[in-house]
């Protein structure tokens, strides 16, 4: 049983919602946003990365950033640009990429049920990452971007979700630069509320896709204001986040590739043969990258050239969930041993570029910076719900979720 609630939305007035939605705060720089911003006062990346409105000189963990942050979002409520609804309510979002729509919920999960694991994660989180966050949600003393969580299909959510579209007029509709299309509709009816909250309710778990830094430094701000408020109940607002919730066959992992900026000290030919241990290698006749399509095969760029890599059986586990992901084969077998990335989480050497920049990102970065690129095969749903169920953890940097769900368009207020 999964407790989904309905929620007071603090959301953009009429006309706004195209200037206030921002993508998430952790997919750019701060000097993006910048640009992102300029000339647009309304933009929520004001809140979400709120030294973009300080002097650059500012450090972007300072205590003013948040603070900022704050004054921001109470101006933003104070000025009309936001308003909050009168009841609480449910929110469909739905977003269009290249012709594929995936539609959710824009709702309130509970902290407990991250606490005792029935809101499964999959990915580790860092100590300066979840502190930032902390500091933005203690401050704000709301949730200004949503957690991205899934669930196994559900028929009874699902046609909830197509009877109510169907039947009723979007309040936001617009399509930014990027081309995505975001459309929300008001779950405002006492019966409809009722029917959907049921319907999530004979939900068993809830998986979270993306924003693990965000749901652990909401869970913890609820641990330090029920230890300030002995007295709390159990429907206080901080015990809830906000999240918005897709079915897991809504939605498209895109490959999350690597570039490494040394051959560890090695020379092509040693690299090479190294690789040829573990993977069989094929170099590529053809002028254009390589993008594998199928599980256990790896494009390589160096040198200018692209190459074929196919994992060798004796070094495929498909018994152990997480040992046999492309990403695990990757590190375990090639940049671990061979480049000397132990930990891919900390180490300056490896970076990550999301799918949706291309191959050529790749070899832009390699024929920039030396070194040597990887392209990946997406890691499916299927892996990432069944790692979760195992209570294991993906390496880090495993998935790349696309279309990226826009912050500003649902604030929840903690009290």
């Amino acid at each position: 049983m999964s407790d989904v609630r309905p929620f007071r939305a603090l959301r953009p007035a009429p006309g706004l919602a195209d200037k206030v939605a921002a993508l998430p705060y952790d997919v750019m720089s701060s000097d993006e946003a910048r640009v992102m911003a300029k000339d647009n006062p309304h933009s929520f990346l004001y809140v979400t990365k709120a030294e973009i409105g300080l002097d650059p000189a500012v450090g972007h963990y300072d205590d003013i950033v948040y603070e900022t942050a704050a004054k921001k979002l109470a101006q933003m409520e104070a000025d009309g640009v936001l308003f909050r609804d009168e009841k609480a309510c449910y929110y469909i979002y739905a977003l269009t990429m290249d012709g594929r729509t995936q539609t959710g919920v824009a709702a309130c999960a509970s902290v407990d049920e991250y606490l005792d694991g029935r809101i499964k994660k999959h990915e580790l989180t860092r100590e300066e990452k979840e502190r930032d966050r902390i500091n933005h949600v203690a401050a704000t003393n709301a949730n200004t971007g949503p957690v991205f969580l899934t669930h196994k299909p559900c028929p009874a959510v699902t046609g909830f979700i197509k009877a109510w579209t169907a039947a009723n007029e979007p309040v936001y509709s617009f399509t930014p630069d990027d081309g995505v299309t975001h459309k929300v509709w008001v779950v405002d009816e006492d019966a409809a509320i009722e029917e959907l909250r049921a319907a999530f309710a004979g939900i068993d778990a809830l998986y979270i896709a993306d924003g693990h830094h965000r749901n652990a430094s909401t869970a913890k701000v609820a641990l330090r204001k029920r230890e300030a408020n002995p007295g709390y109940s159990k429907d206080a607002d901080f015990n809830y986040y906000l999240a918005v919730i897709f079915s897991s066959d809504e939605l498209k992992i895109m490959d999350y590739n690597r570039v490494v900026k040394t051959l560890n000290g090695l020379t092509p030919s040693e690299f090479l043969n190294a690789v040829e241990e573990s993977f069989d290698v094929g170099f590529r006749l053809e002028d254009t990258p390589y993008r594998p399509d199928k599980r256990h095969t790896f494009g390589m760029y160096m040198d200018g050239g692209w190459f074929d890599l196919t994992a060798k059986s004796s070094i495929v586990n498909d018994s152990d969930p997480v040992a046999r992901l492309d990403v695990s084969i990757l590190q375990d077998h090639l940049l671990a041993p061979i480049l000397g990335i132990t930990d891919p989480r900390t180490d300056g050497n490896i970076d990550f570029i999301g799918g949706l920049r291309g191959l050529k990102a790749l070899e832009e970065y390699v024929d920039k910076n030396g070194g040597v690129a990887f392209s990946m095969y997406p890691t499916a749903m299927e892996e990432l719900i069944a790692i979760a169920d195992s209570g294991r953890i993906m390496p880090p940097k495993s998935t790349w979720f696309e279309p990226k769900l826009r912050s500003g368009l649902f604030v929840h207020k903690l009290g």
